[in-house]
Protein backbone atom coordinates (compact mmCIF):
# COMPACT_ATOMS: atom_id res chain seq x y z
CA UNK A 1 0.00 0.00 0.00
CA UNK A 2 2.77 2.55 0.78
CA UNK A 3 4.79 1.44 -2.86
CA UNK A 4 1.74 2.00 -4.29
CA UNK A 5 0.82 5.75 -2.32
CA UNK A 6 4.56 6.48 -3.31
CA UNK A 7 4.58 5.85 -6.91
CA UNK A 8 1.63 7.79 -7.01
CA UNK A 9 2.74 10.65 -5.46
CA UNK A 10 6.07 10.58 -7.56
CA UNK A 11 3.86 10.51 -11.03
CA UNK A 12 1.99 13.33 -9.66
CA UNK A 13 5.32 15.14 -8.91
CA UNK A 14 6.68 14.38 -12.03
CA UNK A 15 2.95 15.66 -13.76
CA UNK A 16 3.38 18.94 -11.81
CA UNK A 17 6.84 19.67 -12.70
CA UNK A 18 6.04 18.51 -16.58
CA UNK A 19 2.37 21.29 -16.00
CA UNK A 20 4.94 23.95 -14.47
CA UNK A 21 7.24 23.98 -17.13
CA UNK A 22 4.63 23.99 -19.86
CA UNK A 23 3.13 27.41 -18.60
CA UNK A 24 6.90 28.37 -17.96
CA UNK A 25 7.54 28.23 -21.70
CA UNK A 26 4.07 29.82 -22.38
CA UNK A 27 4.28 32.53 -20.51
CA UNK A 28 7.84 33.71 -21.71
CA UNK A 29 6.49 35.87 -24.30
CA UNK A 30 5.36 38.14 -22.13
CA UNK A 31 7.63 39.74 -20.88
CA UNK A 32 9.68 40.23 -23.89
CA UNK A 33 7.05 42.03 -25.31
CA UNK A 34 8.72 45.21 -24.92
CA UNK A 35 11.97 44.71 -26.30
CA UNK A 36 10.68 42.55 -29.06
CA UNK A 37 7.92 44.91 -30.02
CA UNK A 38 11.06 48.08 -30.15
CA UNK A 39 13.28 46.01 -32.27
CA UNK A 40 11.04 44.58 -35.10
CA UNK A 41 8.82 47.95 -34.56
CA UNK A 42 5.67 45.42 -34.14
CA UNK A 43 2.07 46.74 -33.46
CA UNK A 44 0.12 45.37 -29.91
CA UNK A 45 -2.26 44.06 -32.47
CA UNK A 46 0.75 41.71 -33.98
CA UNK A 47 2.11 41.12 -30.41
CA UNK A 48 -1.47 39.76 -29.53
CA UNK A 49 -1.13 37.44 -32.59
CA UNK A 50 2.35 36.37 -31.48
CA UNK A 51 1.08 35.34 -28.15
CA UNK A 52 -2.19 33.74 -29.87
CA UNK A 53 0.14 31.55 -32.17
CA UNK A 54 0.66 28.18 -30.14
CA UNK A 55 -2.82 28.13 -29.22
CA UNK A 56 -4.48 28.12 -32.82
CA UNK A 57 -2.51 24.59 -33.26
CA UNK A 58 -2.59 23.84 -29.94
CA UNK A 59 -6.69 24.02 -30.11
CA UNK A 60 -6.41 21.80 -33.19
CA UNK A 61 -4.20 19.04 -32.38
CA UNK A 62 -5.30 18.65 -28.96
CA UNK A 63 -8.39 16.56 -30.08
CA UNK A 64 -6.28 13.74 -31.90
CA UNK A 65 -4.16 13.75 -28.81
CA UNK A 66 -7.43 13.67 -26.58
CA UNK A 67 -8.16 10.33 -28.50
CA UNK A 68 -4.53 9.38 -27.85
CA UNK A 69 -4.51 9.90 -24.55
CA UNK A 70 -7.45 7.54 -23.71
CA UNK A 71 -6.07 4.81 -26.27
CA UNK A 72 -2.40 4.34 -26.15
CA UNK A 73 0.31 4.90 -23.82
CA UNK A 74 0.12 8.24 -21.89
CA UNK A 75 3.47 8.27 -20.56
CA UNK A 76 5.09 7.55 -23.84
CA UNK A 77 2.76 10.58 -25.25
CA UNK A 78 3.76 13.31 -22.63
CA UNK A 79 7.30 12.61 -22.98
CA UNK A 80 7.32 13.14 -26.60
CA UNK A 81 5.15 16.42 -26.43
CA UNK A 82 7.91 17.47 -23.39
CA UNK A 83 10.81 17.14 -25.75
CA UNK A 84 9.02 18.82 -28.67
CA UNK A 85 7.68 21.44 -27.19
CA UNK A 86 10.98 22.39 -25.20
CA UNK A 87 13.49 21.85 -28.61
CA UNK A 88 11.16 24.54 -30.34
CA UNK A 89 10.91 26.98 -27.35
CA UNK A 90 14.78 27.37 -27.93
CA UNK A 91 14.53 27.57 -31.47
CA UNK A 92 11.71 30.72 -30.68
CA UNK A 93 15.68 32.48 -29.36
CA UNK A 94 17.10 31.78 -33.09
CA UNK A 95 14.17 33.83 -35.08
CA UNK A 96 14.88 36.22 -37.45
CA UNK A 97 12.00 38.35 -37.43
CA UNK A 98 8.27 38.33 -36.76
CA UNK A 99 7.46 35.60 -39.36
CA UNK A 100 10.17 32.99 -37.92
CA UNK A 101 9.15 33.79 -34.52
CA UNK A 102 5.17 33.02 -34.86
CA UNK A 103 5.99 29.75 -36.91
CA UNK A 104 8.18 28.44 -33.53
CA UNK A 105 5.43 29.33 -31.62
CA UNK A 106 3.24 27.32 -33.40
CA UNK A 107 5.28 24.45 -33.38
CA UNK A 108 5.53 24.80 -29.04
CA UNK A 109 1.61 25.00 -29.29
CA UNK A 110 1.85 20.88 -31.06
CA UNK A 111 4.22 19.93 -28.48
CA UNK A 112 2.02 21.21 -25.51
CA UNK A 113 -1.42 19.94 -26.48
CA UNK A 114 -0.09 16.33 -25.29
CA UNK A 115 0.25 17.79 -21.54
CA UNK A 116 -3.38 18.44 -20.68
CA UNK A 117 -5.59 15.38 -21.97
CA UNK A 118 -2.72 13.00 -21.40
CA UNK A 119 -1.92 14.38 -17.53
CA UNK A 120 -5.52 14.95 -16.48
CA UNK A 121 -6.72 11.70 -17.68
CA UNK A 122 -3.84 9.65 -15.21
CA UNK A 123 -4.90 12.12 -12.67
CA UNK A 124 -8.39 11.03 -13.02
CA UNK A 125 -6.79 7.29 -12.84
CA UNK A 126 -4.42 7.22 -9.72
CA UNK A 127 -7.25 9.51 -7.62
CA UNK A 128 -10.63 9.02 -6.10
CA UNK A 129 -13.35 10.98 -6.67
CA UNK A 130 -13.12 12.38 -3.27
CA UNK A 131 -9.17 13.27 -3.40
CA UNK A 132 -9.20 14.76 -7.14
CA UNK A 133 -9.70 18.38 -6.24
CA UNK A 134 -6.80 18.41 -4.16
CA UNK A 135 -4.63 16.36 -6.64
CA UNK A 136 -5.61 18.30 -9.45
CA UNK A 137 -4.75 21.68 -7.56
CA UNK A 138 -1.55 20.74 -7.04
CA UNK A 139 -1.01 19.44 -10.51
CA UNK A 140 -2.28 23.22 -11.20
CA UNK A 141 0.08 24.73 -9.29
CA UNK A 142 2.38 24.39 -12.14
CA UNK A 143 0.07 27.33 -13.31
CA UNK A 144 0.78 29.64 -11.42
CA UNK A 145 4.55 29.00 -10.06
CA UNK A 146 5.31 28.71 -14.41
CA UNK A 147 3.72 31.72 -14.79
CA UNK A 148 5.44 33.71 -11.96
CA UNK A 149 9.04 31.75 -13.15
CA UNK A 150 8.38 32.55 -16.51
CA UNK A 151 7.56 36.35 -16.41
CA UNK A 152 10.49 36.41 -13.41
CA UNK A 153 13.21 34.70 -14.52
CA UNK A 154 13.01 35.48 -18.54
CA UNK A 155 12.90 39.18 -17.62
CA UNK A 156 15.64 39.26 -15.36
CA UNK A 157 17.66 37.39 -18.15
CA UNK A 158 16.07 39.12 -21.16
CA UNK A 159 17.68 42.35 -18.82
CA UNK A 160 20.42 41.27 -18.67
CA UNK A 161 21.31 38.80 -21.70
CA UNK A 162 19.31 39.90 -24.12
CA UNK A 163 15.68 38.61 -24.89
CA UNK A 164 16.93 35.84 -27.64
CA UNK A 165 18.75 33.95 -24.39
CA UNK A 166 15.37 33.84 -22.51
CA UNK A 167 13.94 31.63 -24.86
CA UNK A 168 17.15 28.92 -24.47
CA UNK A 169 17.19 28.58 -20.60
CA UNK A 170 14.10 26.44 -21.03
CA UNK A 171 15.56 23.56 -22.95
CA UNK A 172 17.18 21.59 -20.84
CA UNK A 173 15.17 21.36 -18.20
CA UNK A 174 12.15 20.04 -20.49
CA UNK A 175 14.70 17.37 -22.26
CA UNK A 176 15.17 16.06 -18.57
CA UNK A 177 11.82 15.57 -17.63
CA UNK A 178 11.01 13.65 -21.08
CA UNK A 179 12.99 10.97 -20.07
CA UNK A 180 11.59 10.99 -16.78
CA UNK A 181 7.63 11.04 -17.98
CA UNK A 182 8.80 7.72 -20.25
CA UNK A 183 8.95 5.66 -17.25
CA UNK A 184 5.83 6.73 -15.72
CA UNK A 185 3.16 4.43 -14.02
CA UNK A 186 0.42 4.25 -16.47
CA UNK A 187 -2.83 2.80 -14.33
CA UNK A 188 -5.58 0.81 -16.07
CA UNK A 189 -8.57 3.41 -17.38
CA UNK A 190 -10.91 3.90 -14.05
CA UNK A 191 -9.00 2.49 -11.95
CA UNK A 192 -10.05 4.92 -9.23
CA UNK A 193 -13.47 4.20 -9.46
CA UNK A 194 -15.18 1.67 -7.45
CA UNK A 195 -18.15 0.94 -9.76
CA UNK A 196 -17.78 -2.35 -11.59
CA UNK A 197 -17.94 -1.12 -14.67
CA UNK A 198 -16.00 1.97 -14.92
CA UNK A 199 -13.49 1.01 -17.58
CA UNK A 200 -16.47 0.22 -19.81
CA UNK A 201 -16.40 2.43 -23.27
CA UNK A 202 -19.87 3.93 -24.67
CA UNK A 203 -21.11 3.06 -27.51
CA UNK A 204 -20.85 5.23 -30.42
CA UNK A 205 -18.88 8.40 -31.18
CA UNK A 206 -16.26 9.74 -28.09
CA UNK A 207 -16.95 13.36 -29.04
CA UNK A 208 -20.99 13.27 -29.26
CA UNK A 209 -20.69 11.02 -26.16
CA UNK A 210 -18.79 13.95 -24.39
CA UNK A 211 -20.77 16.67 -25.91
CA UNK A 212 -24.42 15.23 -24.94
CA UNK A 213 -23.68 15.69 -21.39
CA UNK A 214 -25.09 19.53 -20.39
CA UNK A 215 -22.87 20.35 -18.00
CA UNK A 216 -20.09 20.16 -20.01
CA UNK A 217 -21.21 22.26 -22.72
CA UNK A 218 -21.78 24.98 -19.88
CA UNK A 219 -18.07 24.32 -18.74
CA UNK A 220 -16.57 24.45 -22.61
CA UNK A 221 -17.96 27.81 -22.54
CA UNK A 222 -16.47 29.03 -19.20
CA UNK A 223 -13.45 27.64 -20.43
CA UNK A 224 -13.57 30.06 -23.01
CA UNK A 225 -13.92 32.66 -21.11
CA UNK A 226 -11.31 32.11 -18.24
CA UNK A 227 -8.52 31.22 -21.32
CA UNK A 228 -9.43 34.98 -22.65
CA UNK A 229 -8.17 36.46 -19.55
CA UNK A 230 -5.51 33.99 -18.06
CA UNK A 231 -3.69 35.05 -21.58
CA UNK A 232 -4.95 38.74 -21.87
CA UNK A 233 -3.67 39.22 -18.74
CA UNK A 234 0.36 37.70 -18.65
CA UNK A 235 0.51 38.92 -21.96
CA UNK A 236 -0.11 42.67 -21.23
CA UNK A 237 -0.13 43.22 -17.89
CA UNK A 238 4.14 43.94 -17.78
CA UNK A 239 3.10 46.22 -20.65
CA UNK A 240 0.37 47.77 -18.90
CA UNK A 241 3.04 48.32 -15.97
CA UNK A 242 5.50 49.89 -18.02
CA UNK A 243 3.54 52.12 -20.10
CA UNK A 244 0.64 52.92 -17.86
CA UNK A 245 2.79 53.05 -14.08
CA UNK A 246 5.90 54.10 -15.84
CA UNK A 247 7.96 51.18 -14.91
CA UNK A 248 11.29 49.89 -16.09
CA UNK A 249 11.20 46.11 -17.08
CA UNK A 250 12.56 44.28 -13.99
CA UNK A 251 9.82 46.38 -11.85
CA UNK A 252 6.93 45.23 -14.68
CA UNK A 253 8.00 41.87 -14.92
CA UNK A 254 8.42 41.54 -10.90
CA UNK A 255 5.41 43.24 -10.10
CA UNK A 256 3.43 41.42 -13.19
CA UNK A 257 4.55 38.02 -11.89
CA UNK A 258 4.00 38.30 -8.06
CA UNK A 259 0.56 39.57 -8.68
CA UNK A 260 -0.68 37.02 -11.67
CA UNK A 261 1.55 33.85 -11.16
CA UNK A 262 2.58 33.93 -7.02
CA UNK A 263 -0.99 35.06 -6.17
CA UNK A 264 -2.43 31.84 -7.89
CA UNK A 265 -0.47 29.59 -5.41
CA UNK A 266 -3.02 30.23 -1.98
CA UNK A 267 -5.93 30.74 -4.89
CA UNK A 268 -5.18 26.89 -6.42
CA UNK A 269 -4.78 25.76 -2.83
CA UNK A 270 -6.96 27.06 -0.66
CA UNK A 271 -9.58 26.15 -4.01
CA UNK A 272 -8.96 22.62 -4.09
CA UNK A 273 -9.26 22.33 -0.48
CA UNK A 274 -12.76 24.21 -0.16
CA UNK A 275 -13.45 22.29 -3.24
CA UNK A 276 -13.01 18.45 -2.16
CA UNK A 277 -14.96 19.98 1.38
CA UNK A 278 -17.61 21.63 -0.58
CA UNK A 279 -18.49 18.66 -2.64
CA UNK A 280 -19.13 16.82 0.17
CA UNK A 281 -22.33 18.75 1.18
CA UNK A 282 -23.44 19.82 -2.17
CA UNK A 283 -23.29 18.00 -5.38
CA UNK A 284 -23.05 21.20 -7.41
CA UNK A 285 -21.26 23.08 -4.46
CA UNK A 286 -17.55 22.98 -6.62
CA UNK A 287 -19.20 25.18 -9.18
CA UNK A 288 -21.08 27.28 -6.72
CA UNK A 289 -17.66 28.43 -5.36
CA UNK A 290 -16.10 29.14 -8.06
CA UNK A 291 -18.89 30.94 -9.78
CA UNK A 292 -18.78 33.32 -6.24
CA UNK A 293 -14.86 33.19 -6.63
CA UNK A 294 -15.01 34.61 -10.12
CA UNK A 295 -17.45 37.25 -9.55
CA UNK A 296 -15.16 38.60 -6.63
CA UNK A 297 -12.05 38.33 -9.01
CA UNK A 298 -14.07 40.83 -11.58
CA UNK A 299 -14.43 43.48 -8.86
CA UNK A 300 -10.95 43.53 -7.81
CA UNK A 301 -9.21 43.74 -11.60
CA UNK A 302 -12.23 46.42 -12.03
CA UNK A 303 -11.03 48.28 -8.85
CA UNK A 304 -7.56 47.59 -9.81
CA UNK A 305 -7.78 49.10 -13.64
CA UNK A 306 -10.01 52.12 -11.79
CA UNK A 307 -6.44 53.17 -9.60
CA UNK A 308 -4.79 56.68 -10.59
CA UNK A 309 -1.16 56.06 -12.49
CA UNK A 310 1.47 55.73 -9.62
CA UNK A 311 -0.41 53.76 -6.91
CA UNK A 312 1.28 50.52 -7.20
CA UNK A 313 0.53 48.98 -3.89
CA UNK A 314 -2.89 49.18 -4.46
CA UNK A 315 -2.89 47.99 -7.80
CA UNK A 316 -0.77 45.21 -6.34
CA UNK A 317 -3.12 43.99 -4.11
CA UNK A 318 -5.92 44.17 -5.89
CA UNK A 319 -4.92 42.45 -8.88
CA UNK A 320 -3.47 40.14 -6.76
CA UNK A 321 -6.85 39.34 -5.11
CA UNK A 322 -8.31 39.30 -8.27
CA UNK A 323 -5.91 36.89 -10.09
CA UNK A 324 -6.17 34.95 -6.93
CA UNK A 325 -9.60 34.44 -6.65
CA UNK A 326 -9.74 33.06 -10.67
CA UNK A 327 -7.27 30.49 -9.95
CA UNK A 328 -9.75 28.08 -8.01
CA UNK A 329 -12.03 28.17 -11.12
CA UNK A 330 -8.92 24.96 -11.74
CA UNK A 331 -9.71 22.90 -9.04
CA UNK A 332 -13.21 23.31 -9.11
CA UNK A 333 -14.16 22.80 -12.82
CA UNK A 334 -11.38 20.26 -13.72
CA UNK A 335 -12.55 17.85 -10.76
CA UNK A 336 -15.77 18.39 -12.41
CA UNK A 337 -15.15 17.28 -15.77
CA UNK A 338 -14.11 13.76 -14.10
CA UNK A 339 -17.17 13.85 -11.94
CA UNK A 340 -19.31 13.79 -14.86
CA UNK A 341 -17.52 12.20 -18.01
CA UNK A 342 -16.89 7.77 -18.13
CA UNK A 343 -13.19 7.43 -17.57
CA UNK A 344 -12.50 6.04 -20.88
CA UNK A 345 -13.62 9.33 -22.38
CA UNK A 346 -11.66 12.06 -20.05
CA UNK A 347 -8.87 12.43 -22.23
CA UNK A 348 -11.06 13.10 -25.12
CA UNK A 349 -13.28 15.49 -22.95
CA UNK A 350 -10.48 17.43 -21.94
CA UNK A 351 -9.69 17.50 -25.59
CA UNK A 352 -12.89 19.32 -26.45
CA UNK A 353 -12.90 21.37 -23.34
CA UNK A 354 -9.50 22.92 -24.12
CA UNK A 355 -10.30 22.71 -27.57
CA UNK A 356 -12.73 25.80 -27.02
CA UNK A 357 -10.73 26.98 -24.41
CA UNK A 358 -7.67 28.00 -26.10
CA UNK A 359 -9.33 28.28 -30.07
CA UNK A 360 -11.90 31.13 -29.10
CA UNK A 361 -10.53 31.69 -25.68
CA UNK A 362 -7.02 31.53 -25.53
CA UNK A 363 -6.47 32.56 -29.06
CA UNK A 364 -8.56 35.81 -29.17
CA UNK A 365 -7.80 37.29 -25.24
CA UNK A 366 -4.00 38.89 -26.77
CA UNK A 367 -5.38 39.53 -29.99
CA UNK A 368 -8.75 40.87 -29.16
CA UNK A 369 -7.11 43.08 -25.87
CA UNK A 370 -4.18 43.90 -28.46
CA UNK A 371 -6.32 45.24 -31.31
CA UNK A 372 -8.55 47.25 -28.61
CA UNK A 373 -5.65 49.18 -26.95
CA UNK A 374 -4.66 49.96 -31.20
CA UNK A 375 -8.03 51.42 -31.50
CA UNK A 376 -8.20 53.19 -28.30
CA UNK A 377 -4.54 54.40 -28.66
CA UNK A 378 -5.18 55.77 -32.06
CA UNK A 379 -8.87 57.38 -30.80
CA UNK A 380 -6.70 58.77 -27.90
CA UNK A 381 -4.29 60.12 -30.68
CA UNK A 382 -7.02 61.78 -32.86
CA UNK A 383 -8.90 63.71 -29.42
CA UNK A 384 -5.24 64.81 -28.73
CA UNK A 385 -4.96 66.30 -32.01
CA UNK A 386 -1.57 64.59 -32.49
CA UNK A 387 -0.13 63.05 -35.70
CA UNK A 388 2.22 60.83 -34.32
CA UNK A 389 1.02 57.68 -32.45
CA UNK A 390 3.51 58.22 -29.11
CA UNK A 391 3.99 56.24 -26.22
CA UNK A 392 1.56 58.35 -23.83
CA UNK A 393 -1.07 57.29 -26.30
CA UNK A 394 -0.22 53.79 -26.54
CA UNK A 395 -0.68 53.83 -22.48
CA UNK A 396 -4.06 55.22 -22.72
CA UNK A 397 -4.85 52.62 -25.30
CA UNK A 398 -3.49 49.88 -23.01
CA UNK A 399 -5.52 50.71 -19.68
CA UNK A 400 -8.73 51.14 -21.88
CA UNK A 401 -8.52 47.78 -23.53
CA UNK A 402 -7.83 45.82 -20.28
CA UNK A 403 -11.49 46.85 -18.90
CA UNK A 404 -12.29 43.69 -21.14
CA UNK A 405 -10.93 41.42 -18.12
CA UNK A 406 -13.50 42.39 -15.48
CA UNK A 407 -16.44 42.09 -17.86
CA UNK A 408 -15.25 38.04 -19.01
CA UNK A 409 -14.65 37.47 -15.30
CA UNK A 410 -18.11 38.38 -14.41
CA UNK A 411 -19.56 36.67 -17.58
CA UNK A 412 -17.75 33.96 -16.83
CA UNK A 413 -19.44 33.61 -12.77
CA UNK A 414 -22.93 34.03 -14.63
CA UNK A 415 -22.11 30.59 -16.64
CA UNK A 416 -20.50 28.93 -14.10
CA UNK A 417 -23.75 29.77 -11.80
CA UNK A 418 -25.89 28.25 -14.94
CA UNK A 419 -23.40 25.19 -14.98
CA UNK A 420 -23.99 24.44 -11.38
CA UNK A 421 -28.33 23.79 -11.95
CA UNK A 422 -27.51 20.51 -14.19
CA UNK A 423 -24.57 19.06 -12.95
CA UNK A 424 -26.26 16.87 -10.16
CA UNK A 425 -28.11 15.06 -12.62
CA UNK A 426 -25.37 14.29 -14.63
CA UNK A 427 -22.92 12.91 -11.89
CA UNK A 428 -26.16 11.02 -10.70
CA UNK A 429 -26.49 9.54 -14.35
CA UNK A 430 -22.72 8.64 -14.68
CA UNK A 431 -22.88 6.54 -11.42
CA UNK A 432 -25.57 4.54 -12.75
CA UNK A 433 -23.68 4.25 -15.55
CA UNK A 434 -20.52 2.75 -14.06
CA UNK A 435 -22.58 0.77 -11.52
CA UNK A 436 -25.53 -1.05 -13.89
CA UNK A 437 -25.01 -3.00 -17.04
CA UNK A 438 -27.61 -1.75 -20.25
CA UNK A 439 -27.98 1.63 -19.26
CA UNK A 440 -27.23 4.50 -21.41
CA UNK A 441 -24.30 6.74 -20.73
CA UNK A 442 -24.70 10.34 -19.09
CA UNK A 443 -26.79 12.50 -21.34
CA UNK A 444 -28.33 9.75 -23.28
CA UNK A 445 -30.76 8.96 -20.53
CA UNK A 446 -32.34 12.49 -20.37
CA UNK A 447 -32.56 12.28 -24.41
CA UNK A 448 -34.39 9.24 -24.03
CA UNK A 449 -36.78 10.55 -21.41
CA UNK A 450 -37.23 13.65 -23.72
CA UNK A 451 -38.51 11.61 -26.42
Amino acid sequence: MNQSEDRTRYTLAILFAINLLNFYDRQILGPLVEPIRKQWALSDSQIGWLATAFTLLYAVVGLPFGRLADRWKRPRLLSLGVAAWSVLTAASGLAWGYGSLFAARLGVGVGEATCAPAANSLIGDLYPAARRAHALSLFMLGLPIGNFLGSFVSGHVAAAYGWRTAFYVACLPGLLLAVLAMRLFDPPRGASESAPLAGRPPQGSPYWSVLRIPTIRWIIISGALSNFNMYAIPTFLPAYLSRYHSLNLKQATTLAAITFGLAGIPGLLLGGWAADRIAGVRSNGRLLLSSGSLFLAGIFILLALNLAQGQLILFGTFMGMGCLLSYPYYSCVYATIHDIVPPTLRGTAMALYFFAMYLLGGSFGPVLTGKLSDYFARLAMAEGGASRLNEHFRAVGLHNAMFVIPLCSILLAAVLLAASRTVSRDMGELRIWMSTPDTPPPGQLRESEVR
